[in-house]
């Protein structure tokens, strides 16, 4: 009659689905965010333009089975490019979100 007990890990989050993984899009890599990611905690990702802090904070528990303390979003315009003096485009906008980990947890970005 003895049950197995599961880890902490899983009773806490749920396993992620397909809607995470539409939500969160990709890391963004910079100087800036490594630093923040290094002494403060905090990763930053593109994130779907529709998506609002709940669903950022839910998406990146799931996926990643760490506990988020906080989110910030905030819009990235698009910016007009000029290729010498011919050729002229645009670099798309997106939304971004700076989530903060609790004290102790710590995720990898970079698994190979």
């Amino acid at each position: 009659m003895a049950r197995k007990k599961k880890t902490e890990e899983a009773k806490r989050f749920p396993k992620a689905t397909m809607r995470d993984f539409e939500v969160i899009l990709e890391p963004v890599i910079t100087e800036k965010t490594m630093s923040l990611m290094q002494n403060e905690n905090k990763v930053t990702v593109k994130v779907l333009k529709s998506a609002n802090k709940v669903e950022i904070k839910l998406a990146f528990e799931r996926i990643f089975q760490v506990k988020v303390t906080d989110v910030k979003v905030s819009n990235v315009r698009a910016k007009e490019l000029t290729r010498g003096t011919r050729y002229k485009g645009t670099l798309a906008g997106y939304k971004k979100a700076v989530v903060t980990i609790a004290e102790g947890e710590a995720i990898d970005l970079f698994k190979e």
